[in-house]
């Protein structure tokens, strides 16, 4: 009997001892195969891997300038696991920060991870790091990342250069070359451009010793890789007529858009107001952008891309040029004003030389020539035709660059509004408008909306006589034998060339006109330069009209097209059209000469015409 309880002792004690043994097998193999926390965390001891960041690629403007360039900056970065007690009130002051805040950016750390490293504090100054970099292996668990930031040498361009920002859980998650604390292009060229800009990065392995000094490279850099630098880019720009551009909006609110016929090339894209590309860099980014953004006069607004307006008498042409097409108006074609469109609620019109043909009506604006004119196209097919003539219409203003993206290279583009069939049909019901219900639409107001771009556009596709490239911003790439094909192709519009030869005499004449020959935009004319425009006052329910003008130069081998849209401002003649004139002379000749005007321009204040809480 005892010889069986001795036995029975025996297996239980075998048994324990057994279990023992898988259980500490199960905890090495978990510890060593499954759970890396503890090899990471003495790999982290040892080893430091330090992202390289490549700088992102310059950009020049078409003349070589340059528009933004990078400076240093450092990161604090802190693994929590190896952070040991420490002189904290020493560091926050070298830091320039509240205890508070390093508490709780520690404790933020701390919930990313206690074993991989995270940034404590952003983007120190090259002043700050010095400092710190002589105490820091007083601090062990801190080091510093270097990066770079952007910096501007002229304050000039900020909403088509863009802005560069931290990344963000949802930018992680859906691309995962970024990881947290990276940058990434938010807006203008840096975010349609990001890929060509950053980089690639890579990455240094480094040893440390106890004192979270760098001793040298880990295994002589087996591991290490090189960061590709990025890609410089040369936009389409002329910085002195960007800058010329935004000087003569100051004080003023609206856009101007400014292409070169030949290439769709963007010369100028100002959007006003603007704001210093400066204040959204380094730490104050986030205070400076909550300031912009409250702004009432909405400086971060790109006007020139999501701004819809109403483009005014400036669709006149756009008009014109389909009833030619359609053959309900020839250039001969005259029709009576006295002042007014006088059928149904009738159309006001101003003052001027009467009767006119299709050339002279653009030349003096008429109203009532293009009352006819836009309802002898919707009534082309005859009672019960309105829809079929209304298609027609739409057809070839959309050929136009109207209604649709153009697809600029600049995010956020908005198509803009040409009214459909189905929204009459909901607001006035099927069958119960016609082409005087939708009168409006004859002189550019009603349900339009358009972007300086698009009117920027327009004047291009008659500047080439009846075709228009892309609108786009970069020149050329480094290492890139040319830019995208979409850029290089001709966008035929719906009508004919040859009668665009009437829309530029018109447009010719409008400038150009003798005194007293009711030419609208005299004001814009060029001693030595052909210049052919068209003004326009676009009606506004909130306030006072605003003040618009298309234009090309020179008459014959175009080299520039313009829009201006300065909101209300009164008429086209007033402000838009001497501030489009400026610009191409400014451009075509190096110089301006018509210093009278220029001062007028610069030191006009219309902001007190704007209604803040529209």
């Amino acid at each position: 009997m005892s010889q069986n309880v001795s036995t029975d002792k025996r297996n239980i004690f075998s048994t324990v001892i057994i279990l023992v043994f898988i259980v500490i097998l199960v905890r090495l193999f978990t510890l060593q195969v499954v759970d890396h926390s503890y090899k990471l965390s003495a790999s982290n001891n040892v080893l430091r891997q330090i992202t390289q960041y490549p700088a992102r690629g310059l950009i020049f403007d078409r003349n070589g300038e340059l528009l933004v360039y990078n400076q240093a900056t450092y990161d604090l970065m802190v693994i929590p696991r190896q952070v040991q007690t420490f002189d904290t009130t020493e560091l926050i002051t070298i830091l320039g920060i509240t205890r508070e805040q390093f508490d709780a950016s520690l404790l933020e750390a701390k919930q990313h991870s206690t074993f991989k490293p995270s940034i404590l504090l952003k983007q120190l100054s090259a002043e700050d790091y010095a400092v710190l970099q002589e105490k820091l292996f007083k601090y062990p668990g801190f080091y510093v990342q270097p990066r770079t930031l952007r910096a501007y040498p002229r304050s000039i361009a900020s909403h088509l250069l863009g802005y560069v920002g931290e990344v963000d859980d949802r930018i992680i998650r859906e691309q995962p070359y970024y990881r947290m604390g990276d940058y990434i292009g938010i807006s203008g060229l840096e975010r349609s451009y990001e890929v060509e800009l950053r980089g690639k990065k890579g990455v240094n392995v480094f040893v440390v010793d106890v004192h979270n000094r760098i001793k040298g490279s880990y295994a002589d850099g087996k591991y290490d890789t090189t960061a590709i630098l990025g890609k410089n880019l040369t936009c389409t720009i002329d910085a002195d007529l960007q800058e010329y551009g935004e000087r003569l909006m100051q004080n003023k609110i609206g856009s101007i858009v400014a292409l070169e016929p030949g290439s769709g090339e963007v010369l100028a894209m100002i959007t006003s107001p603007n704001y210093d590309p400066n204040l959204l860099v380094g730490r104050p980014r986030t205070a400076n952008y909550r300031l912009l953004e409250q702004d009432t006069l909405k400086p971060l607004f790109n006007r020139a891309l999501m701004a819809l307006y109403p483009p005014g008498s400036t669709f006149k042409v756009v008009n014109a040029l389909i009833g030619l097409q359609e053959g309900v108006v020839r250039p001969q074609t005259r029709y009576y004003c006295d002042g007014a469109y006088r059928v149904g609620r009738g159309v006001g019109c101003h003052s001027h030389p009467s009767p006119t043909d299709l050339i002279q009506s653009i030349q003096v604006s008429c109203n009532t020539y293009y009352c006819n004119v836009f309802r002898n196209i919707i009534d082309k097919f005859g009672a019960g035709g309105t829809e079929k003539g209304f298609t027609v219409w739409k057809n070839h203003v959309e050929s136009i660059g109207y209604g649709k993206k153009l697809n600029i290279d600049q995010p956020n583009e908005l198509a803009g509004i040409t009214p459909s069939i189905e929204f009459y049909d909901r607001y006035f019901r099927k069958g119960k408008w016609n082409s005087l219900t939708i009168i409006s639409l004859a002189i550019g107001q009603g349900e339009l909306g358009t972007t300086p771009l698009q009117m920027a556009n327009l004047a291009t596709s008659i500047a080439n006589r009846g075709f228009y490239f892309t609108p786009h911003l970069v020149k050329s790439i480094e290492g890139e034998p040319e830019i995208e094909p979409r850029f290089s192709l001709k966008h035929y519009t719906t009508i004919d060339s040859v009668w665009f030869n009437y829309i530029v005499e018109g447009m010719d004449l409008a400038v150009n006109g003798e005194p007293g020959s009711g030419s609208t935009a005299r004001i814009a004319a060029i001693p030595g330069v052909t210049v052919c425009g068209k003004t326009g006052t676009s009606q506004n329910p909130h306030g006072k009209d605003h003040s618009v003008f298309i234009a090309f130069a020179p008459k014959y081998d175009p080299q520039i097209a313009i829009a201006v849209y300065v909101e209300n401002a009164g008429f086209g003649a007033t402000w838009a059209a001497p501030i489009a004139s400026l610009m191409i002379e400014k451009y075509l000749t190096g110089t301006v000469k018509r210093t009278w005007l220029e001062e007028r321009m610069l030191e006009a204040i219309l902001l007190d015409r704007h209604d803040k809480k529209k």
